[in-house]
């Protein structure tokens, strides 16, 4: 009987708030005064029964119609705050009703091209029959929430979008670097980061090395909506660590360009590592000379002290702080000198072999430069004489051949007259003379 009674209420009730949300309604027959319990979901099928024992339920079914052309849709936005976001309302056909975007507080925004509300930050960016889209700009937590698209048709249709406003987390700050840590000690630093939402992520760098801290601590703002996140980092340091760069860097999605991050340099105290430096490799008899104690430690050293090992110092050699002079060598000098260099964290030492050589002695490393040079200018000279000796070959091959047309006779006559007179005559009949020069 319901399916006969209401053939055309079913089908539109169920096709305008069935894919929204499912409904508990208790009908009441007109008939009998049955009482009948009718269900449905976002499902295809619909069922009613009466709510007593017996088996005079009644059954049916009506399917969904799941396309509505004028049911509106919307997305979910994401958006950091500072940040601008469009929120976009469509239907697939109109029938000349309005579209309206109201806010969290169901406030109305924008009905079609008109403005609703007084908020410079929201703007309309494009009204049409079948889509209605606004900007929200300079976006606050505040703006955080659910928002309303609604177009007044018979009965009113609505959607929702859920915009979420991320809190931007602000530059780490990283604390423990006051005091500088000894060599083989723990330094325990703490980096903290507030203003995030959700909580931002905290990560540790030595240099490109990434270093594993203790698990985050996440703790709320009070009076708005963000995070403050901890993370602290116990490391065990060595000479190796000093000057190196120990950087905190944020994680969060509303950093777009990599992440933000302080980092700070780690201040180890260490004791010297100590070398002795001489003023020449080649140490000759007679001449002055000194050896340079270099320490290299945190702080630098400040303090020096000589010795000669298995013996004191020589009387002419004199210790200057870093510096032990020779006023002039002597093979008595030879032997291993040691510097002990201290600066405050611990003493390092240093050793130096030196073996005076005779007032006469080259060196090695000088004459080595020598023979070089020597066997250039030998190849450079041997390769011109080379060249000038093929030039001379070749200009010898290619002399001139030069020819004369004497008279023939012309060189026995008896005198000048003669030889003319035989000369001008006798071309015709002469006979070449060849003349080569060489």
């Amino acid at each position: 009987e319901l399916n006969d009674a209401y053939p055309a209420f079913i089908p539109h009730f169920a096709s305008v708030w069935a894919p929204l949300f499912s409904y508990l309604i208790v009908w009441a027959s007109a008939c009998e005064g049955l009482v009948c319990l009718l269900t449905f979901s976002t499902s295809d099928m619909f069922s009613c029964s009466d709510d007593d024992d017996d088996d005079d339920d009644i059954v049916f079914s009506v399917p969904l119609d799941d396309e509505d052309p004028l049911q509106p849709v919307t997305s979910d936005e994401t958006v950091a705050v500072g940040g601008t976001v469009t929120l976009t309302c469509r239907v697939a056909e109109s029938d000349n009703s309005s579209l309206q975007w109201s806010n969290t507080a169901q406030q109305t925004l924008y009905f079609g091209e008109k403005r609703a509300l007084r908020d410079n930050r929201i703007q309309l960016h494009k009204s049409t029959p079948t889509e209605l889209s606004i900007t929200i700009s300079d976006v606050q937590l505040s703006d955080d929430g659910e928002y309303t698209c609604s177009i007044f048709t018979m009965p009113v249709r609505t959607a929702r979008a859920t915009v979420t406003v991320l809190g931007v987390p602000g530059k780490p700050v990283i604390s423990g670097f006051e005091d500088a840590v000894q060599e083989g000690g723990f330094v325990t630093l703490t980096c903290s980061s507030t203003g995030s939402k959700p909580p931002a992520q905290l990560h540790w760098y030595r240099g490109a090395e990434k270093l594993e801290g203790r698990p985050d601590v996440v703790e709320s703002n009070p009076d708005e909506p963000t995070y403050t996140v901890t993370s602290v980092l116990t490391l065990s340091v060595t000479r190796d660590d000093n000057n190196a760069m120990i950087a905190c860097a944020v994680d969060h999605p509303s950093i777009s360009n990599g992440d933000k991050r302080t980092e700070q340099p780690l201040s180890v105290l260490f004791t010297p590592s100590v070398t002795i430096k001489p003023e020449s490799d080649l140490p000759r008899e007679g001449e002055k000379f000194h050896l340079q104690c270099v320490g290299y430690g945190n702080p630098e050293p400040t303090s020096f002290t000589w010795q000669k090992k298995d013996g004191e110092l020589p009387p002419q050699v004199k210790a200057d702080g870093a510096f032990l002079l020779f006023e002039a060598l002597n093979k008595s000098d030879n032997g291993v000198y040691l510097c002990q260099a201290n600066n405050g964290i611990g003493p390092g030492e240093g050793s130096y072999t030196l073996l005076v050589q005779d007032p006469t002695a080259m060196s090695v490393s000088l004459g080595v430069d020598h023979a070089v040079v020597g066997g250039v200018v030998a190849v450079i000279v041997f390769i011109i004489l080379c060249l000038l000796i093929v030039l001379g070959r070749y200009l010898i091959r290619h002399k001139g051949t030069y020819l004369t047309h004497e008279a023939k006779g012309s060189d026995d006559a008896p005198d000048a007259d003669t030889a003319i007179i035989n000369a001008e005559g006798g071309h015709s009949g002469a006979e070449d003379k060849k003349e080569y020069y060489i």
